[in-house]
């Protein structure tokens, strides 16, 4: 089994590598990566040298690119939530750009970072506006404290890899279920399902042996599901669709 994971690990990093570019733009390098937006174009990052180190940036790309879309970021909940979920991966926002420093040990591990908060925040508040009146993350959140799950929002584990992946709500171990772990999916595609299992084969040799790992996939108007809630399936993490959330209550709240 720790074979079959260690390959699982390689053929990813393999994945990375072949599918990154790079272009000199100016003083900056323009990083091409394999993750796509809600466009489904490649998100692009930008680095330069800067005292010694690197600054690496989205240059305003993904809140500009939401704001001009119609979704505005002025409440106290949707600055809150932005907050949470750039402190999470250690990003920081510097007017629209998300931005990270780095130095040549750690240059890898804050790319990640980077990255992981632009999707992140990119699927947070992916709205449209006319139809979609909350963010899917305050919905989870209220309907489990609905029904009184006790849970820990926001949470990072470091994963063998030494690579950080945030989670959305962890519920802790009870006399009848292990620990739960939960990631929502608000755009369910592949690389959505690919970077969640990632993460949960990553953080598994970290975490409690019997730990679970769900993802509650937001599946209003997107189809075909099929294809990813197969992927998640494959490698043990639950998938609970958001219509069908009342199957999982009893697991998760107990």
């Amino acid at each position: 089994m720790i074979y079959e994971i260690e390959q699982l690990l390689e053929d990813y990093r393999a994945w990375l590598k072949d599918r990154t570019s790079l272009r000199q733009v100016g003083d900056w390098v323009e990083i091409s990566t394999p993750y796509l937006d809600r466009h489904n174009d490649y998100l692009q990052i930008y680095a330069k040298r800067e005292d010694g180190a690197y600054l690496l940036t989205d240059d305003g790309y993904i809140l500009e690119d939401l704001i001009s879309s119609g979704c505005t970021l002025e409440s106290h909940r949707r600055k809150t939530l932005l907050n949470i979920t750039l402190n999470g991966f250690g990003v920081q926002r510097e007017g629209n750009a998300l931005q990270v420093h780095a130095t040549a040990s750690n240059f890898s591990l804050r790319k990640h970072n980077l990255i992981q908060a632009m999707l992140a925040v990119n699927d947070l508040f992916f709205l449209a506006a006319p139809i979609v009146v909350s963010v899917f993350l305050e919905d989870v959140t209220a309907w489990l404290e609905l029904h009184e799950i006790r849970f820990t929002p926001k949470v990072k584990f470091t994963g063998k890899s030494g690579y950080d992946h945030l989670f959305d709500f962890v519920i802790p171990k009870t006399r009848v279920q292990p620990e739960r772990i939960l990631k929502t999916i608000n755009r369910p595609n592949r690389d959505y399902a690919q970077a969640l299992i990632y993460s949960w084969i990553d953080i598994q040799e970290v975490r409690l042996a019997d730990a679970r790992a769900y993802a509650i996939i937001n599946d209003a108007d997107h189809l075909p599901l099929a294809p990813v809630v197969d992927a998640l399936k494959s490698y043990d993490v639950q998938a609970v669709l958001w219509s069908e959330r009342e199957k999982a209550r009893h697991e998760l709240a107990n």
